[in-house]
């Protein structure tokens, strides 16, 4: 089905899968898409992911002890679609897995799990071009990341090859829970609304309700990662990792639902 970003602002969860183990990531994707995310970003865990910050990555560690691999995300994706059939699906990887799976058979796999896209977010747009081919021949978005520090060149050329929706760094460094949205974000955003008509989601450092509630005045959606697998860190242990996950959900998307509820015109 083609990824939406219907509602706004939109929520955007990500999940790294396989922490603390894939049955309960199942079970946390279930939870977040009843409480309120649009669309989840299912995390493959990576040894080297040198854009994320302490959090996600310990995560990563945990789900590779379990022996997580992108080929039990994918099955992972194909148990989620079956369970919630309107819920958008992106496949959040760094490129080497995809490589050493192979490019070809993880698009055709990625489009038989149900799977709506995928953001691979060190593969730059200049090198993209085979990944491309293959995704649009299984009719599958390419997110791609937008930086503060891009050129107006390379922010067009990244607007072109996006489908689905694009997102925007809000700033440079590593993901992470932050007190204060960077500034950056809403000239990010204005920048790339000169070359697209896309849904922009703000991602990095999108840690609360008030976050969200900034970000909904200039752009479509909030992506937060770190937040939520923070959440599932301290709560795992106790075995609460999908109920505590709702929870955040239910506040962080709370602002989003009051804004549905009313008026549609919503500034930028």
């Amino acid at each position: 089905m083609p990824l939406s970003l219907s509602r706004h602002p939109s929520l955007v969860a990500y999940i790294t899968c396989g922490d603390p183990d894939l049955a309960t990531t199942r079970d946390i994707a279930l939870a977040a898409i009843d409480a309120g995310s649009d669309v989840i970003e299912l995390g493959v865990p990576f040894s080297d992911p040198v854009a994320d910050g302490p959090v996600i990555q310990r995560a990563s560690e945990r789900a590779l002890r379990q022996g997580t691999t992108l080929s039990a995300v994918l099955e992972l994706a194909r148990e989620v679609r079956s369970q919630r059939r309107d819920a958008g699906l992106i496949i959040f990887s760094y490129l080497n897995p995809i490589l050493r799976f192979g490019l070809k058979r993880f698009c055709a796999a990625a489009a038989d799990a149900g799977v709506d896209g995928a953001l691979v977010t060190d593969l730059p747009v200049e090198e993209a071009q085979e990944y491309l081919t293959h995704m649009r021949r299984r009719d599958l978005a390419t997110v791609f990341l937008a930086a503060p520090t891009s050129t107006g060149q390379r922010l067009k050329r990244i607007a072109e090859v996006s489908t689905g929706f694009l997102y925007a760094v809000s700033r440079t460094g590593v993901t992470g829970t932050r007190q204060e949205l960077a500034t950056d974000a809403r000239q990010l955003v204005t920048r790339l609304r000169r070359y697209t008509k896309l849904p922009i989601a703000v991602g990095f450092g999108i840690s609360t309700a008030e976050h969200v509630q900034q970000v909904a005045q200039f752009a479509d959606a909030a992506v937060v990662g770190s937040a939520i697998v923070q959440a599932i860190e301290k709560s795992a242990p106790l075995g609460h990792a999908p109920q505590a996950v709702a929870e955040l959900v239910k506040e962080l998307s709370a602002f989003s639902s009051q804004l549905s509820a009313g008026s549609s015109a919503v500034p930028r």
